[in-house]
This record gives C-alpha cells, sequence and structure tokens, in this order.
C-alpha cells in the first residue's frame, strides 16, 4: 500500500537474482550477476524467456510461490495498447506456480488453474496465495477455493489468512449445518461474513505485536453449479462471460463515497496524503487486522453469489498490483488469448526462427492457465505497476474461450 522506493538500486543494475520459496522449505537461488554486451545478454534472455514458455513445465509441488527480485531499465510503459508481444527483452520469465499437473484429479469445478506471486519492485514480499481444490464436500456438492491476500506493515497477517481462512469458511459452514433442516443450503453471505470476523479476531489476539498489520482479502469458491465471491479491501475478482469482463467485487477506497460516509459517521478521517488514506495511513478502508485503525477499518466482505453459465470463460483474482495498471477488459483480454494458445503459438514461430526445439505436449496445455497468470504479472511489471503482484487465473470453460476468441 505505501511505497518507498527511494533506496531502490538504479535501472542499470547488473543481473537479477530469482529466489525460489516452497513451503517445504526448499531453497534454490540463481544469481545472473555475469556482465555481458547488451546484444548477447538479450539474446541469451530471449531463448531462456522462450524455452520457458513452450517447454513443458515440470511438476511442482502444491503451492509453490516464485518471488523475483528483479529490477528493469527505466521505459515509460505505453497504456493505451497491448499487444501478443508484451514480454520485454530485458525480462526474465519467470516459472509460476501452476498445481494443474499435479492436482487434475481433484480439480472437480474448473478445467485448470495457475498462480503466481512477484515481489516486483517492492522491497519485501507482502502477498500470499491460497490454492485449496476440493477443499470442501456438502452432500453430492464439491467445492475449490482460491484466495489472493495482500498485506501491508508486514507479511504475517496475510501469511496467517493464507494458512486460516478456508479452514475457517469450512468450520463455520459445518456450525451452520447444525441449525438447519436442509444441509445442502448454505447462506454463503453469512458464512464468508463470519468467517472473515473471526479471522480478524484471530488475528487481534497476536496483540501489539500485530497491531500495526493487515492485509486485504479476495476468495473465491467455486462449485460445479455456483460460484462465491467476498472481498474486503482493494484486490479483486473479475470473471469472463461471454467475452465480457464482469467486475465480482468493488474495491474498498476510502474515497469510495459510501466507504468515505461510514468513516466519518465512526469518528474517523479520510486524509489525501499520497493517495486518500485512512487518518492519513491505509489506502484501503477495509481489511483484516489493522488493530489500531479500528473501528474505521472493518473485516466485513462483500459477497457476490452467482450461478454458474455456459458462458462463463474463466475467474481472476489478484492484488493491486495488478488492478492499479490493467483494466478488466484488457487483463480479460490477454487471459483469453493466453487460454487459447495464441501465445503459445507465437512463441512456437519465434522459436523457430531461433532454431529452439519446443515440445507442444500435453503438459503444455494443461499449464494455460499459469502461463495466463504469468503474463499479466509481467503485463504489471511493463506498465510501471511498483507493488506486489499476485495472481490466480481460474478455467471453468475451454471451449467457451476458443469459440469467443
Amino acid at each position: 500500500m505505501i511505497d518507498n522506493l527511494k533506496g531502490m538500486p538504479p535501472a542499470a543494475e547488473k543481473g537479477c537474482r530469482l529466489t525460489a520459496l516452497m513451503e517445504s522449505g526448499g531453497l534454490a537461488e540463481v544469481d545472473l550477476s555475469e556482465k555481458q554486451p547488451n546484444f548477447t545478454r538479450r539474446r541469451r534472455l530471449n531463448v531462456r524467456r522462450l524455452k520457458t514458455l513452450c517447454s513443458t513445465p515440470p511438476e511442482l509441488p502444491e503451492n509453490f510461490h516464485v518471488f523475483a527480485d528483479r529490477h528493469y531499465k527505466k521505459k515509460k510503459p505505453d497504456n493505451n495498447t497491448v499487444t501478443d508481444n508484451f514480454v520485454s527483452d530485458d525480462q526474465v520469465q519467470l516459472g509460476s506456480s501452476s498445481e494443474v499437473k499435479k492436482v487434475s484429479e481433484s480439480l472437480v469445478t474448473c478445467r485448470s488453474h495457475g498462480s503466481i506471486s512477484l515481489i516486483g519492485r517492492r522491497r519485501e514480499m507482502e502477498d500470499a496465495v491460497a490454492v485449496k481444490p476440493g477443499f470442501l464436500t456438502k452432500g453430492s456438492r464439491k467445492y475449490d477455493y482460491f484466495g489472493v491476500y495482500d498485506g501491508h506493515g508486514g507479511s504475517r497477517v496475510a501469511h496467517a489468512c493464507r494458512d486460516i481462512l478456508h479452514r475457517l469458511v469450512i468450520q463455520e459452514i459445518s456450525e451452520e449445518e447444525e441449525d438447519k433442516d436442509d444441509e445442502n443450503i448454505i447462506n454463503w453471505e453469512k458464512v464468508m461474513g463470519e468467517s472473515f470476523r473471526k479471522m480478524d479476531e484471530e488475528v487481534n489476539e497476536e496483540g501489539t505485536e500485530m497491531a500495526t498489520m493487515g492485509s486485504t482479502a479476495v476468495v473465491a469458491v467455486v462449485g460445479e453449479e455456483e460460484f462465491v465471491v467476498a472481498n474486503c479491501g482493494d484486490s479483486r475478482a473479475v470473471l469472463s462471460r461471454a467475452g465480457v469482463a464482469v467486475p465480482l467485487s468493488k474495491d474498498h477506497k476510502p474515497d469510495r463515497p459510501d466507504e468515505l460516509d461510514r468513516i466519518e459517521n465512526s469518528g474517523g478521517k479520510v486524509i489525501n496524503w499520497n493517495g486518500h488514506r485512512v487518518l492519513g495511513v491505509l489506502a484501503t478502508s477495509r481489511s483484516i487486522g489493522d488493530m489500531y485503525l479500528k473501528p474505521y477499518v472493518i473485516p466485513d466482505p462483500e459477497v457476490i453469489v452467482s450461478k454458474r453459465s455456459d458462458a462463463d470463460e474463466f475467474l481472476i483474482l489478484a492484488s493491486d498490483g495488478l488492478w492499479d495498471v490493467i483494466p478488466n477488459d484488457v487483463a480479460c483480454e490477454v487471459t483469453r488469448r493466453c487460454l487459447n494458445s495464441q501465445m503459445i503459438r507465437r512463441c512456437d514461430q519465434q522459436s523457430k526462427s531461433h532454431k529452439i526445439d519446443v515440445q507442444s505436449s500435453q503438459g503444455v496445455k494443461e499449464s494455460l492457465a499459469a502461463q495466463a497468470a504469468s503474463f499479466l504479472a509481467e503485463l504489471a511489471i511493463g506498465r510501471g505497476s511498483r507493488d506486489n503482484i499476485s495472481v490466480v487465473v481460474v478455467e471453468l470453460n475451454r471451449s467457451v474461450c476458443s469459440s469467443t476468441a
């Protein structure tokens, strides 16, 4: 939320450092620090990018995330046009947290999914992503869970949401069953509201140690017949339906008229200090945590429940590091091209000119959602995003994506 980039090294910093962190505790480092002529370096990075995009991705453990600490040449991004070739030569294509191959059998509500988290131009990684295929079975109905959490003041609240919030949702549904005759009916608005509030209480119990930390949360529970989106903060969920970008959440910004009235009625104030902020501090009006800003900042989510349609193509969940620089319709267009394999075909053509052997196998097709998440994150960096960037793409209906291309 609060950018402090004065200490950032110049864009001419030599090389880049990639760090891959896995929940299993594994660590791998690649240090590309050797000085090379510009032409050679560009060609090497371009070849590496093509290999990454076109080769069959290895199987990765669940919840694998890639954090990249990189510096770029300062170029003014073009915010008016989007083309297929939006990954520049001086960028290294990163892997993404694609669990498509490993958990494809447990994906009960969607064709595939992929996610990525990048540190971008920030000094600290404060985002977190949760992907829980088949996290809930309700009678004959099964549900998958996806969440993006954008922390501020530190990463601890975002990590706590990643590890706990989906469990609180299950717990709340179980408690609701005891009070209802029809066990198949779920009051999702109540379930999500109580789950978010309990998550907030869980964080606040840590006391002063985490009093100045918080996190936004956008969650999607996808079932075979419906999907539920709960949002608290300025992360966002967008659905592509029949080629049209449909926002499933509305950002909780302090200058939003209803949010501004709520804050002022609670005795708070919104100050324009490098953007509208609650008490001149926080750039979002709702979040989990941030005990020192209560009651002006609340954890109550806005919940949307929608029946699934045959025209539904895919869902995009992302932190504001993406949405600050990429409109909804552009994000959906880029994702649709990736899911239609247009990016892969373009990569095939480029690789032939470089005499690179490209393996076009079923593994590549299964990772299209992960490729889409990676392309969106790279595009956001190219357009000047200065925040952490986390993206989750959930492919709902591949045939529809192809028909609307």
